[in-house]
């Protein structure tokens, strides 16, 4: 394999409808795409860095500037035995995983549809029909939220995240429990709260939750671990998790009994495998994590939530819920009983669609 041509194009989309966390609103998705051309294959990528350092320090200017004056010098025209060996190589870079995992996995699109083989077969995937679960965003009254909720349900999801801050939590989650006393219910607080709230979520055990995701600082392992000997709800983590080091401490301190797996967050499918499989041998259960990802972002996920540990609904939804039309053909869509079927096509197993991208591009920059 030897990488070619790069092609970073920022696009911008317009959600179906405003989503907001604890750290803000988006009403419109700024995305930055990875096209490489590796020996004459195409394959396609997604960096899901956000318009501000609030998720992660990165955003979608850090990763541009990232890849192209660091990554793109540091592969092209390299040989490549596979994209498995991209991680190795960006070694020397320190953190930007956002950047890395938007290049990498774009390798790894090439690389399968070379071999005219599925994405998610090369990466040793086995699931063939994936759990689906929604997230919710802050909604404007809990009626609304009820709303929300029962139509997802018909839907056919499995599982409903709702989002959580400070004055804003035990309220919703008691409504949706006396409303949907069987639903399987979790919670996200996206690092909003500290220590010092733990008696405050200690309330949220009365209602059953799944699990109570990353409820503290973004990088605050040690208090995790405290939070979670105060707790039966078992902790997930996510913004905490960006390397394989980050999850052998969290698992050895007992931060957390559960890990959201996002593949930008940790630097692309090389060090997921690497935090799956360790997860799949300590018993951790993985879900994958959505970051409002267009359908090139979303046919990763799909391809990433085929390995085995990926046990627990995860946030890999239908295009149609966040977008009135996406870039990819065929669009994802979500079955009656809330699942997708992994795609049998070539590469991610969707075809990028180049007219729509284009109408959507608002800056175009190509790396030979």
């Amino acid at each position: 394999m030897r990488l070619c041509e790069a092609t970073l194009r920022e696009i911008q989309m317009p959600l179906v409808r405003p989503f907001e966390t604890s750290f803000g609103r988006t009403t419109v998705r700024r995305i930055l795409l990875v096209e490489v051309n590796v020996d004459g294959a195409i394959g396609w990528g997604e960096c899901v860095a956000g318009e501000r350092p609030s998720y992660s320090p990165e955003t979608i200017e850090t990763a541009w500037l990232v890849l192209r004056d660091f990554i793109w010098p540091a592969l092209s025209r390299k040989e490549f035995g596979s994209a498995n060996d991209v991680w190795e190589i960006l070694a020397p870079i320190r953190g930007h995983n956002m950047a890395k995992g938007a290049i990498e996995a774009a390798m790894w699109d090439a690389e399968a549809r070379q071999k005219t083989m599925p994405l998610w077969k090369l990466l040793g995937g086995a699931i063939q029909e994936i759990s689906c679960g929604v997230s919710i965003g802050i909604q404007e009254s809990d009626d609304e939220l009820e709303r929300v909720v029962e139509k997802e349900l018909a839907a056919g999801y499995q599982r409903i995240k709702i989002k959580i801050k400070p004055g804003y939590d035990v309220q919703p989650v008691a409504r949706l429990r006396r409303r949907f006393p069987k639903v399987r219910l979790m919670v996200d607080a996206n690092s909003a709260y500290t220590l010092t709230d733990a008696a405050r979520l200690r309330e949220l055990e009365a209602y059953y939750l799944m699990m109570i995701e990353q409820p503290l600082g973004w990088d605050d392992i040690w208090s995790h671990a405290q939070l979670q000997r105060q707790l039966m709800t078992p902790i997930c983590l996510d913004e905490c998790i960006h390397t394989e080091e980050h999850a052998q401490a969290a698992i050895a301190l007992g931060a957390c009994r559960i890990i959201n797996m996002k593949l930008g967050r940790v630097g692309g499918f090389t060090p997921a495998r690497r935090i799956h499989d360790l997860c799949l041998e300590r018993g951790i259960p993985v879900w994958c994590g959505g970051m409002l990802e267009s359908g090139i972002g979303r046919a990763h996920n799909i391809a990433l939530s085929a390995l085995a540990d990926f046990t627990l609904p995860g946030d890999v939804t239908a295009s149609k819920r966040y977008w009135t039309e996406d870039v990819i053909e065929p669009e994802v869509t979500v079955t009656p009983q809330g699942t997708i079927l992994v795609p049998q096509g070539p590469g991610i197993g969707f075809e990028p669609r180049r007219e729509r991208i284009e109408q959507l591009t608002v800056r175009r920059e190509v790396l030979r």
